[in-house]
């Protein structure tokens, strides 16, 4: 079984892939097996298009990847918590596309039968910068999206679109909205000096942050990326301490040794209830 737990204990749930969270949540929750086996998604849960957006000043193309889910039903952020699937893209079939780049607006966070999950409920717009091989020609955005979708019950979902995105395009209010609720810059939120500690433990290593910033409003939740998506990463332990925010988490890589790592390469996401910030790398302790 591809979604296999490496290890499953009394008091720990170590989980090595990225989407076996979501196999565990469901059998926890005694629901029905993943519908992407046999029969697929119920039809209409969640539909894609592309948003045409327009040409910016530096010569890419500001669009969007625009889902439209049924109501109820939510989809996951780009590192989607201990009970999600992670989106993956593939633009393979473009024509003039030498690059994309995402800009995602701020998630929510979910908890369900005591795992927690972050994305997005009814519908996302994922603003998509495309860098053209060519500036001033048209770009043919051709790809599929692979991603899960949760209601009571959580499935694997597979989208195909295909749009040409030609001349100068137009404003797009709803692009510009999605724009202004990503995260806020660390410089923005008033962070001040992120330390961080990275000690082995038997199959990969423990990060122990340090963040000094201003509370946010509401919960505060971390996630925490490691700049290589085959890292798996345990849900953060997060504690404010006065003007501090500690965050502890283990980086698990697929061969599940200690390994070297980078600390500009990790990326940390603090979610309150109204914002949330983007924190770029950390220096030692």
């Amino acid at each position: 079984m591809a979604n296999a737990l490496h290890m499953l204990c009394a008091m720990k749930c170590r989980i090595h892939l990225h989407n076996a969270a979501l196999t565990l949540a469901t059998m926890l929750a005694g629901l029905l097996p993943l519908a992407g086996q046999a029969g697929g998604l119920p039809e209409n849960v969640v539909q894609a298009e592309i948003r045409e957006g327009w040409m910016t000043k530096d010569g890419t193309r500001m669009a969007a990847l625009h889902l439209t889910l049924t109501p109820g039903w939510k989809t996951y952020w780009r590192a989607p918590g201990e009970a999600g699937i992670p989106p993956v893209f593939n633009w393979s079939g473009s024509e003039n596309l030498q690059g994309v780049s995402y800009h995602w607006p701020s998630p929510e966070v979910f908890t369900n039968y005591g795992l927690r999950s972050v994305g997005y409920k009814d519908e996302l717009i994922l603003p998509i910068e495309l860098h053209p091989k060519n500036a001033g020609t048209p770009i043919r955005l051709k790809g599929e999206v692979d991603l899960g979708v949760c209601e009571t019950i959580c499935m694997p979902a597979h989208l195909k679109v295909d749009a040409w995105l030609e001349g100068p395009g137009h404003s797009d209010p709803e692009i510009h909205t999605a724009l202004a609720n990503q995260p806020r810059s660390a410089s923005r939120a008033g962070v001040r000096n992120v330390k961080c500690d990275l000690s082995p433990i038997s199959d990969g290593l423990r990060l122990s942050a340090r963040i000094e910033m201003p509370r946010l409003q509401g919960e505060e939740v971390a996630m925490v990326e490691a700049g290589d998506p085959r890292i798996w990463v345990s849900e953060p332990e997060v504690q404010r301490q006065g003007n501090a925010l500690a965050v502890q988490a283990d980086l698990v890589p697929p061969n599940g040794k200690p390994m070297a790592l980078s600390r500009s390469a990790l990326r940390f996401t603090v979610i309150g209830t109204t914002n949330s910030v983007d924190i770029r790398g950390c220096t030692t302790n």
